[in-house]
């Protein structure tokens, strides 16, 4: 028998609460996650996985220059020595930086299917072949010459940057997106030309505002073009605070053909918006008749994006149809902007315009003295050479002699000529033939340019002003090389209350609207003569069955007090069994449909309580614009009827029964009511409202409605205890 014996003190097992423990670990998960995945770097714009696959492409030499290379390979390459996750995240990462129509200025160059705009996906990564563009090679410009920091691997095999040099801005140019823990980042891609004029703006005057550089940056520049139609003063917002959004429309044209007929022509999407998937809403749309503009909607794109929209009529305005889509589908989306970042001290933070191109020109600056200080270096160390050859030079014949004749020339040569140990290796290190040959003119004009060049460097290190002159000649050649005219068209906010509502043109048609007892809604064409032939789900029967027409608006009284609104027009077809009535409004589990019926401007309906209270309720002010409701009544909800008469006939559950006037109620939008009946015990069984002249009616136990011809000796006042009702009366309805 085996005896494991305990493991000593202060060995594996750890004593601590578990709250603590479990918030220690997920606030380091949280951390992980927020610095090693989602928030990009606001130097170089790239999270890790960006950063490994651009460094691991330019250490195999995947210059604009050279041959592709499989994708595989790379992607393998990355994994094995600096990302050690999925092959697939770094491929998507890959394929992302390769797209022109997600990357504003593509780093990859991408040899094969690397996806499109439809939405298909890239091939695999043994079909596909990559290398690094020209603007990668700008942002990878001075790596090797101690630009940024390394740091060890994953494993301490080798070493990645911390940073890219980063020769533009690539954070705004090509933004980015992510979701971290408790955090997330969203930034549009921008004009790199536009953003460039607004550094050298920062570095002739620092104290420039973001409203200054918002008119040299007047807006996001989406790959895929499209019309912003934000507004200035939105954007500007946005920009100062680094959180906002801008909504970006489909560009469009109108195309005669002749006769007064026409159609639309999109020719540039939405950002990020799949162009099959939008195909499909339209087409959905056509078919549930939630668009009462659109007839037809078809793909002609080729190389080019090419989407028809044909109008039902002629004589609609094309602004109008259009304003209409822009509502229902992704022809307009809303790209939301978060400048949430990590800054040079790895800290999250969310920064407007003017902080995010500050970082990077801070940046630069570094980079640019790294760079110099390295340089300078080597060509001290040159120099220092070159004055070796020189004396060589002058004493050439007793330099051979020494070298051919001593048994130990190096010490010699340092003895004779004062030279140091590495001048001593160099020239020992060099062929006689090379040292014959060596021409004076050659050495001092060397001599010479490195000097110059040392004392530029030299200068350049101590004079943070001819540093910002040198970022800005940099700048300057990085523009000409990505230079690229703007795609995105910044527009002023629009205005859409001069357009009719997309309501005004659904077609009036009769309907019968269906609900189950299940909650199961469609409307069927006309009037419904037989109800008994109408067929619903197994177990399933009828509810209601309400007369409306496309263009009503729907009342949903619930038991829990709230009543809904639906769009007649957007019910599914009485072809089918519909669709369930929850998922169109946000109705709980626990309550239950009261009513429904078609809204009546200027109607007024009769609210209850099971509790005995009650109001008169304006229907206008029932309407509801959201999925969840609107409350109107403070308890649980018995009926929901209009107020078609002029009295009030109530039955309690203790079947004593009562009629007043329904002058006697008050009128108003929502709360609980008055009392209506009085009751020692019980609540409220059921209500009816009546004219005098016609007189109320009551259902019996099979079904049968029945007169009261003597209901006046019920008459009495509201809030009255009643008395005993008519034989067999339970409820009116």
């Amino acid at each position: 028998m085996t005896v494991h014996t305990p493991p000593p003190e202060g060995g594996r097992i750890v004593d601590e609460p578990m709250s603590e423990a479990l918030s220690k670990r997920y606030l380091a998960y949280a951390l992980s996650t927020i610095t090693n995945r989602a928030l990009p770097d606001v130097r170089d714009g790239f999270k890790p996985v960006h950063r490994r696959i651009m460094y691991a492409m330019h250490q195999m030499r995947l210059n604009p220059q050279a041959a592709a290379r499989k994708c595989a390979k790379v992607v393998g390459e990355v994994m094995g020595s600096y990302h050690p996750h999925g092959d697939a995240s770094i491929y998507d990462a890959l394929v992302r930086l390769a797209q022109d129509f997600s990357q504003r200025y593509p780093l990859v160059d991408g040899q094969g299917n690397f996806g499109n705009i439809d939405g298909d996906n890239a091939a695999a990564m043994r079909y596909t072949e990559c290398k690094l563009t020209a603007a990668a090679v700008l942002l990878m410009d001075g790596i090797d010459q101690n630009a940024v920091d390394f740091r060890s691997t994953y494993d301490d095999q080798d070493e990645e940057p911390i940073v890219l040099p980063a020769g533009f801005p690539n954070l705004l140019a090509n933004g980015s997106s992510g979701i971290a823990v408790g955090m997330a980042t969203s930034i549009p891609p921008h004009n790199v030309g536009e953003l460039i004029d607004a550094c050298h703006l920062l570095l002739e005057r620092p104290e420039a505002t973001t409203e200054e550089l918002a008119t040299i940056v007047p807006g996001p520049d989406f790959p895929t073009g499209g019309v912003a139609v934000e507004g200035h003063a939105s954007i500007l917002d946005a920009y100062e605070t680094g959180r906002g959004g801008v909504r970006l429309r489909a560009r469009w044209e109108t195309e005669d053909l002749g006769r007064g007929v026409w159609r639309i022509v999109v020719t540039e999407m939405p950002y990020q918006v799949q162009k099959s998937k939008l195909i499909a809403d339209l087409a959905d749309l056509i078919e549930n008749k939630k668009a009462p503009l659109l007839a037809d909607v078809r793909d002609e794109s080729a190389e080019d994006i090419r989407l028809i929209i044909e109008p039902k009529s002629r004589t609609v305005e094309p602004e109008v149809l259009m304003e209409s889509l822009f509502k229902l589908s992704d022809l307009e989306v809303r790209f939301p902007i978060n400048m949430n970042v990590l800054d040079a001290s790895g800290t999250p933070r969310v920064m407007g315009l003017k902080a995010c191109l500050r970082a990077f020109l801070d940046h630069r600056q570094e980079v640019l003295v790294r760079r110099a200080q390295w340089r300078i270096e080597r060509v001290e160390k040159r120099l220092h050479l070159l004055e070796g050859l020189r004396i060589v030079f002058l004493n050439l014949d007793e330099v051979i002699r020494i070298v051919r004749e001593e048994e130990q020339p190096k010490a010699v040569l340092i003895a004779r000529f004062g030279l140091t140990e590495m001048q001593a290796d160099y020239i020992l290190d060099t062929r006689l033939r090379q040292l014959a040959r060596i021409e004076e003119m050659a050495i001092e004009n060397e001599y010479k340019e490195l000097s110059e060049e040392l004392a530029n460097l030299q200068s350049l290190s101590s004079s943070p002003a001819k540093q910002w002159k040198q970022i800005g000649k940099d700048l300057e050649a990085v523009r000409k090389a990505l230079v690229s005219p703007r795609r995105t068209t910044i527009s002023e906010a629009v205005d859409t209350s001069a357009y009719a509502p997309v309501e005004a043109f659904i077609p009036r048609e009769a309907i019968t609207v269906i609900l189950s007892e299940r909650g199961w809604i469609r409307a069927a064409k006309g009037k419904v003569e037989d109800p008994s032939e109408l067929k619903f789900k197994e177990g399933d029967s009828l509810a209601f069955l309400v007369p409306a027409y496309t263009t009503d608006k729907l009342l949903v009284a619930a038991s829990d007090g709230r009543i809904f609104t639906i769009g007649a027009d957007k019910l599914a077809s009485g072809r089918g069994h519909g669709e369930p009535l929850r998922l169109m409004i946000e109705l709980d589990e626990k309550a239950d449909i009261i009513n429904i019926l078609a809204h009546q401007p200027g109607g007024k309906l009769l609210i209850a309580s099971k509790a005995g209270y009650g109001f008169v309720a304006p229907e206008d002010d029932l309407l509801a614009q959201k999925r969840g409701g609107k409350q109107v009544l403070n308890g649980d909800l018995l009926a929901a009827l209009r107020v078609t008469g002029d009295h009030v006939a109530t039955i309690g559950e203790n079947i004593k029964a009562l009629i007043f006037p329904i002058a006697e109620l008050p009128e108003m939008g929502r709360g609980k009511g008055v009392k209506l009946q009085n009751f020692k015990q019980g609540g409220l069984a059921d209500v009816s409202v009546f004219n005098a002249e016609q007189g109320p009616e009551w259902a019996d136990g099979g079904g049968r409605r029945r007169n009261w011809p003597d209901w006046k000796d019920w008459l009495g006042k509201r809030a009255q205890a009643g008395r005993q009702g008519p034989r067999g009366l339970r409820k009116f309805r």
